[in-house]
């Protein structure tokens, strides 16, 4: 495959260094094929090293400077100064410190890149459904807040996700949501099997106004729909393939 890297990246951003990676321009191959950036699949870790290497390199840092968490859905959220010396488990990352790569790994779940110019302050979150609704979102912004940024000056973007068109899910799924407030109902749509269709960035773009942000946004990618360009979990699942690669999303000061 072509080592040509694909970087999506927002105008909402202009200014910070970040990217939304496909799987296009890496070393994996086989159901894996391309841009793997997932150490968890069961790809070759040599190829995986040589993914975020090239990843590192098109952001202009050393792969020392990469900054990743051992993501468990939750709303946990690790504030950095440096390059981790051990696992942390969490699904956000926040920092203040010029040239680290904040990195979040995907696969249908929202990566989620935070920003205050003004401040110096950027932030990256894992917002699957879980995630989100427990509050990762919100808990980014608290602790980006407390290393100096203002909710009136933090852009939001969401990259490439599961959309609502490929997103079925259950009734009792639904009612997770409902449960915690009524008007959630309208992120459900009727699918065509009888279930409710949920849109997980729609959802996450209210939260996200709703607590004040300066801008959000989501770059209208589904992951689920473009195989060429993005892996999928859910895709995988459907395909009965025996595991999938991860997706990279990053942004550094």
């Amino acid at each position: 495959m072509a080592t040509t890297l694909e970087i999506l990246t927002s105008p909402a951003l202009k200014g910070i260094s970040h990217g939304f990676f496909t799987r296009r321009g890496g070393a994996s191959s086989g159901v894996f094929s391309g841009l793997n950036c997932g150490y968890g699949s069961s790809d070759q870790t040599e190829a995986v090293s040589i993914n975020r290497d090239r990843v590192a390199g098109a952001m202009g840092v050393a792969p020392a400077q990469m900054v990743g968490v051992n993501q468990i859905h939750s709303a946990d959220v690790a504030t950095v100064e440096g390059p981790l010396t051990e696992a942390v488990r969490a699904d956000a990352l926040v920092t203040a410190t010029p040239g680290l790569l904040l990195t979040i790994l995907t696969a249908d779940c929202q990566p989620v890149l935070f920003a205050d110019r003004r401040a110096g302050v950027v932030g990256a979150a894992h917002a699957g459904w879980r995630g989100s609704l427990e509050g990762v979102l919100e808990a980014t912004l608290d602790a980006m807040e407390r290393l100096g940024a203002s909710r009136a000056d933090i852009t939001a973007v969401i990259g490439p996700c599961i959309s609502q068109r490929a997103y079925e899910v259950g009734h009792d799924f639904m009612e997770n949501f409902v449960v915690e407030d009524a008007e959630n109902s309208r992120f459900f749509a009727g699918g065509p099997n009888g279930k409710p269709m949920f849109d997980l960035p729609a959802y996450s773009l209210a939260r996200l106004r709703a607590a004040g942000v300066g801008a959000a946004e989501w770059t209208r990618h589904c992951t689920y729909s473009d195989p060429e360009r993005f892996y999928s979990y859910r895709r995988t699942t459907h395909a009965r393939e025996a595991d999938y690669g991860r997706l990279i999303s990053v942004i550094r000061l």
